[in-house]
């Protein structure tokens, strides 16, 4: 409770009271109020799209970049698994720091600083000072690496944005990089997806011409697609109109797509893709888009 109290952060569960009171015949028991969060499910979100995946890569990075550098100093979660963690409004928060510590280890020599995974081993160096140089950050980042980066951050990602995605994986993976690099290089991955940067070196000719449609939709007409925002549907998220159409030409069965005004939380548009327009209806809130030539 109290190191919820002293380190808020907008990836820290927040706390918003606490009492005590007995409770089965216990005396004094302590009972905290938190923001509520769900479970992180790690199949439900390998299911998700790309961009929720990165989003909680994110999230993750941010928490650890801010408790290497907290009030308290360099903070490491030793039991660090996805059931410490919980997701509120797309963000992962941490919500269990029973485990939490703030010593770094102190050691007389190199080896004294070894720490030990289930498929890796590392040794640190022994600072001057006696302490092992930079343990709790490094003890996280590789966690991070093992139980999130790894199944996350590379798997269907834009084929652009995949060399970075892999650089980051590697260099953490092997300890190459300390959470400050790791955060600047995620932060760029951020700033190209949402700048559309990443498309600027891909070869975008579209293969069949598309008559713009405004304010109608398409009710039907739906086929599935993966990873979808919508279970019924193909749902995706665009950085621009150009986009949609190299979407719709790399499927067979787009023969048209449509633009909400919803974006995602990188203010991406959301767009349906359809199997055909045979029934166009009126809709001031969206422009379908009909494939006219092939």
């Amino acid at each position: 409770m109290i190191l919820l109290q002293r380190l808020r952060h907008a990836n820290v569960l927040q706390l918003y009271g606490y009492c005590y009171q007995d409770s089965n015949d216990i005396p004094d028991t302590l009972t905290t109020i938190t923001e509520l969060g769900s479970p992180l499910e790690m199949i439900q979100l390998l299911q998700t799209s790309w961009e929720d995946r990165f989003r909680i890569c994110l999230s993750l990075v941010r928490l650890l970049h801010y408790l290497a550098h907290s009030p308290l100093g360099s903070v490491t979660l030793l039991d660090f698994r996805p059931r410490q963690f919980v997701i509120v409004d797309g963000e992962l928060k941490v919500t269990d720091l029973d485990d939490a510590s703030v010593e770094e280890s102190s050691c007389t020599s190199n080896s004294d600083c070894f720490m030990e995974f289930p498929a890796r081993n590392f040794t640190l160096p022994c600072s001057v000072e006696g302490r092992c140089q930079n343990m709790n950050e490094k003890r996280n980042l590789y966690n991070a690496y093992r139980f999130f980066f790894t199944y996350l951050l590379p798997h269907s990602a834009p084929s652009s944005l995949r060399p970075l995605l892999d650089k980051i994986v590697n260099a953490t993976g092997e300890l190459h990089w300390g959470i400050d690099e790791t955060a600047a290089q995620l932060e760029r991955v951020l700033n190209l997806y949402k700048s559309g940067e990443y498309l600027q070196n891909t070869t975008r000719v579209p293969k069949a011409e598309y008559r713009r449609v405004p304010e109608a939709f398409i009710p039907d007409e739906n086929y599935r697609c993966w990873p979808s925002y919508h279970h019924k549907g193909c749902l995706l998220s665009v950085f621009d109109v150009n986009e949609a159409i190299e979407i719709c030409d790399s499927y067979s069965q787009c023969k048209a797509f449509v633009l909400t005004n919803q974006t995602t939380w990188t203010g991406r548009q959301l767009v349906f893709f359809k199997m055909a327009s045979n029934h166009i209806v009126p809709d001031p809130d969206k422009i379908t888009y009909v494939k006219v030539t092939d």
